[in-house]
């Protein structure tokens, strides 16, 4: 018996047959549709990068955010947090060519140049629009007003006037606003003269600008995605659910105090009790006891919002939303009682990363560029700059940002010390650390050294102290919070 098994599966057909059969079939859930999910993935769709961001999607996403951002204090304070962080007081150019001299030549002039045009703030508001609409837009212009030889200007517009109100849907390389080559570079884009929410008369007429005059600052999600949209448009329903509930709150804790007490009776339907109008409103004097109708009991209402739970919702909408912007939730709140000291800087390290990638990105697209279109200026005039220096794209150079301030500036000023004792940091990094050119730095030093000398001064060392209380007492948080954690 077991030989004719044999023979059977040994067949040429039937070997083919268990070969098949080996095949595994993989069968995902998620790609699972029933009656369950079939309303959760309705919206799902194919469509492209540019096709799912049009432009009557992006418009809606603009100005929902714009709206949330204007009447949420939570959404207001989390975009201008973000721009303050990323941006602060501006960035600062340090140049790093062999001639000293000329760096600081240069450096002196394009911070005075960056003051006369509001650099700072023109690049917070930059950031303040690519987190509620999306994007944000700046021309190079020219402003002979500026009381600077570089007459130099950026000209902030929003992403409403960036449209092609004639657009062919059969152009492959244009997309709203944007002409592209066949390479994918921008080579024009089209502003309009006059914005679409103006209350003027409206025009279609707009203008043609050299991509080498428009600075377009987004961030792409997708290969091939050519316009933004908002950083918090995951938090949009959020934001509305977080107002709604707070408001649902107040308007019912409102009702109950409308009420001072009701009348009622344990009697039945024309049981033994005096004839009482339904819903009369009786005005009772305060201090005072009272009588009621035969029958008829008082109760006073209480008022049950907010409810235990109201703070707790809050801090998790609150703490969702800001999960989209890399934000904790003790900086979106503006909130850090429930933190202690470990798990403030864990949250904060994820926080502060995002905010070193952003700068980067907005050096390589904003800052670089707008160097180089002061640097073209600065060329044509006669000593402003000095004659050895060579074109702009040999010159080393790196922005400098604010600092963050540690939690903790004593743990911190130790681990410094222990840095540059062991020589895993320099005094560059150490200084970057804090936005300030080292360079400047020990100069501003040695000049206060002299100083001192001169004046028969001297500073005292620095000795270490035991540890105080609270120190002994952050260190036993540490160590509780690590605990937990483990």
């Amino acid at each position: 018996m077991f030989r004719w098994l044999t023979n059977l599966f040994s067949k040429p057909g039937s070997r083919a047959l268990t070969r098949a059969a080996r095949v595994l079939r993989a069968r995902y859930d998620a790609a699972v549709t029933n009656d369950d999910n079939r309303r959760h993935w309705g919206n799902a769709d194919g469509l492209s990068a540019n096709a799912a961001n049009s432009a009557e999607v992006r418009r809606i996403l603009r100005n929902r955010a714009r709206y949330e951002v204007a009447n949420n204090s939570y959404a207001r304070g989390i975009v201008l947090t973000l721009a303050n962080d990323a941006i602060g007081t501006g960035p600062r150019l340090q140049v790093l060519t062999d001639n000293a001299d000329a760096n600081r030549r240069i450096e002196r002039e394009f911070a005075a140049w960056s003051r006369a045009v509001n650099l700072a703030e023109k690049l917070r508001t930059m950031r303040m629009s690519r987190a509620q609409d999306g994007e944000a837009f700046a021309v190079l212009t020219s402003n002979p007003v500026l009381p600077t030889a570089i007459q130099l200007d950026l000209r902030l517009i929003e992403a409403d006037q960036v449209c092609t109100p004639d657009l062919n849907a059969l152009l492959t390389n244009g997309i709203d606003g944007i002409v592209f080559d066949d390479s994918g570079n921008p080579i024009e884009y089209h502003v309009l003269k006059s914005h679409p929410g103006e209350a003027v008369r409206l025009t279609r007429d707009y203008n043609r600008l050299p991509a080498e005059a428009v600075i377009h600052w987004f961030r792409t999600d997708r290969p091939g995605q050519a316009r933004g949209i908002p950083d918090i448009m995951p938090a949009l329903p959020l934001f509305a659910q977080l107002r709604r509930f707070t408001l649902a709150v107040l308007a019912a804790a409102e009702t109950a105090a409308d009420f001072a007490g009701i009348l009622y009776t344990d009697a039945p339907a024309n049981g033994e009790a005096d004839s009482a109008e339904p819903f009369e409103p009786i005005e009772l004097e305060q201090r005072a006891l009272l009588t009621m109708p035969g029958g008829w009991k008082m109760s006073q209402l209480e008022a049950e919002q907010p409810a235990t739970t109201y703070g707790e919702f809050k801090h998790e909408i609150l703490n969702e939303i800001a999960r989209c912007l890399n934000m904790p939730f003790n900086i979106a709140a503006g909130n850090s009682s429930g933190y202690n000291y470990a798990s403030g800087r864990l949250d904060h390290q994820t926080y502060f990363k995002s905010i070193r990638v952003e700068q980067a990105h907005l050096e390589s697209v904003v800052l670089d560029r707008i160097l180089a279109a002061w640097f073209d200026e600065a060329v044509l005039i006669p000593g402003f700059l000095p004659a050895d220096v060579g074109p702009i794209a040999e010159w080393p150079h790196q922005w400098f940002w604010d600092g963050h301030e540690h939690v903790d500036p004593a743990k911190e000023a130790s681990a410094q010390a222990a840095r540059l004792a062991n020589h895993t940091t320099t005094l560059a990094d150490e200084y970057a650390r804090r936005g300030q050119d080292w360079e400047t730095q020990l100069r501003q030093r040695a000049k206060e050294m002299a100083l001192m000398t001169e004046l028969g001064l001297s500073a005292a060392d620095a000795q270490p102290t035991n540890n105080s209380e609270e120190e002994e007492d952050e260190q036993a948080e540490d160590q509780t919070a690590r605990a937990h954690a483990a």
